[in-house]
């Protein structure tokens, strides 16, 4: 019988070790943190919620923009046991509601930025308690708590087999599935990115994706936490904010990660060009294909871009590609990341060879156990202990990887998956539409972004600009597509499966946009 790992506490290791040296820094706010603060405010935060009743297996909901509480309980839950669970404040309140009805947490951690949207639901019965956080650093009911709160916590005995996050992602079938992330993927993740990504107790990282965001929360603000180094936060990634920090002298910014689309706006600054980034030791980008152009540009400032897969089920690494190879190798994901074994595979499971293209599987302790409440969902992802990623792939004679198609039907604009499922499940909402179906086109700003094709019911009208206002009300504004079509049928095969792939040769050329 195998024995578990024990889960170990890293901002405890080095409050002791290093407790004067910087952990976090909120560059909105100007708030600094030490090791020694950090684990301050952990072990107060946990102390109060097992005050008032939260333990382990219990859910924790955070709703704010980037900002020291994600790592305040991330933390804190992982001395008590809890879970957290993060929400994307991109989202709609309908969208929200089915995940904290799903995910039934004890506690809504908000922002005073976001209080309307929590007191709706509230109002709504999905979560019973609520803590706001003062968006300027005063003292909100939050650090209220943290303050008053001095007792010391019982402290879980945990293993890396424990849950630590779950992390919703949008579902294939209309509604979103929370991934299980546990401790040890979260551990591993560290392991797998940190040596590559030359990250040790010196690096200081500007972090601008979302913090509800796998990419935001471990690419690589975990990895950097986990070997003693520094994050400087930003609340939301604005391209000309970005570009100052990372050529301030003073903040000594050594690490960053992005999807394309940041790296592109930042490009197309006016500031660029005077920009100072030679202290920039690693530049990561993720989440969707990155255009030449991107590279290029970056790599004649003297930053080649390191480009990697990964997913939200994979905590998220799978594979990197080396900064050498980045333009020699342009479009390539890399090879796998230690401790990740990847194979392509066939319909049939087994392996292709070099230049076919086949579905990608990957396995190892980085890899989620499954999906919260959809054990039908787990059984579907998983084949004999390797995930089914839904991705195409090939390996060239190298062995380097390309992610060449989805092998199902999702998308990514901007950095964000989006499933045509769920915004097919709202456009049939429209009394007016007979048949829809949703594919993403190529976008030069966004890299990919949705259109759909609707067949109305004999005698209907309907415009486009009913359709986006239906769905600007019912999904997050990136799931929306930026132009809608009318047909008289949709293609289907003999079973009447929608046939996507002639949608896409029909209508991915350019279109007038249904949202400006």
């Amino acid at each position: 019988m195998t024995r578990a790992i024990p889960y170990y506490d890293w901002i405890s290791h080095h409050a002791a070790r290093r407790p004067d040296h910087r952990a976090v820094l909120e560059l909105d706010t100007g708030r600094n943190f030490t090791y020694a603060a950090l684990d301050r405010r952990a072990t107060r935060l946990a102390a109060w919620l097992q005050g008032i009743g939260i333990g382990r297996g219990d859910r924790v909901a955070l709703f704010a923009q980037n900002g020291v509480e994600y790592f305040d309980l991330q933390f804190a839950c992982g001395r008590i046991g809890a879970v957290m669970l993060p929400l994307n404040w991109r989202l709609a309140l309908p969208e929200l509601e089915f995940i904290l009805g799903d995910a039934a947490p004890g506690l809504l951690i908000h922002s005073r930025h976001f209080r309307d949207s929590a007191e709706a639901l509230h109002r709504l019965g999905t979560v019973a308690r609520l803590l706001e956080i003062a968006d300027d650093g005063t003292a909100g009911s939050y650090e209220q708590a943290l303050e008053e709160c001095r007792s010391a916590p019982f402290v879980e005995r945990l293993t890396h087999e424990d849950v630590s996050t779950i992390m919703y992602t949008s579902g294939t079938t209309g509604h979103p599935k929370g991934a299980i992330i546990t401790h040890g993927m979260t551990f591993w993740n560290a392991v797998n990115l940190g040596i590559p990504a030359m990250i040790t107790p010196a690096t200081v990282q500007l972090v601008v994706l979302p913090l509800f965001h796998t990419g935001g929360l471990n690419c690589y603000a975990n990895p950097v936490l986990h070997a003693g180094g520094t994050l400087l936060l930003m609340r939301a990634f604005e391209p000309g904010p970005a570009l100052k920090h990372l050529s301030d002298p003073a903040l000594g910014i050594t690490h960053f990660f992005a999807v394309p689309a940041p790296y592109q706006f930042m490009m197309q600054h006016s500031d660029f060009a005077k920009a100072d980034l030679s202290r920039i030791a690693m530049a990561g980008v993720g989440g969707a294909p990155c255009a030449l152009a991107i590279l290029e540009t970056w790599a004649a400032k003297g930053v080649p871009l390191v480009q990697g897969y990964g997913m939200t089920e994979t905590s998220p690494a799978v594979t990197m590609l080396d900064a050498a190879d980045a333009i020699r190798k342009v479009g390539s994901a890399g090879k796998p990341l230690l401790h990740t074994e990847v194979r392509i595979v066939d319909e049939t499971g087994r392996d292709v060879g070099a230049g076919e293209i086949g579905e990608l599987w990957t396995r190892g302790p980085n890899i989620t156990p499954g999906y919260w409440n959809r054990p039908d969902a787990t059984a579907q992802s998983f084949h004999d202990g390797w995930l089914r990623t839904g991705d195409a792939a090939r390996l060239d004679g190298e062995g380097f990887i390309y992610i060449v198609d989805r092998w199902k039907d999702m998308y990514i604009s901007g950095g964000e998956n989006v499933y045509p499922a769920e915004v097919e499940n709202v456009l049939y909402q429209l009394p007016q539409v007979a048949e829809a179906a949703v594919i993403g086109v190529p976008d030069a700003r966004w890299g990919e972004v949705g259109k759909a094709v609707l067949v109305l019911k004999p005698g209907a009208s309907l415009d486009a600009g009913e359709v986006v206002s239906h769905c600007l009300a019912r999904l997050a504004k990136f799931k929306v597509p930026q132009t809608i079509a009318f047909t008289d049928a949709l293609p289907r095969n003999a079973t009447g499966k929608v046939l996507k792939r002639e949608l896409r040769e029909r209508h991915a050329g350019a279109s007038a946009p249904a949202i400006p």
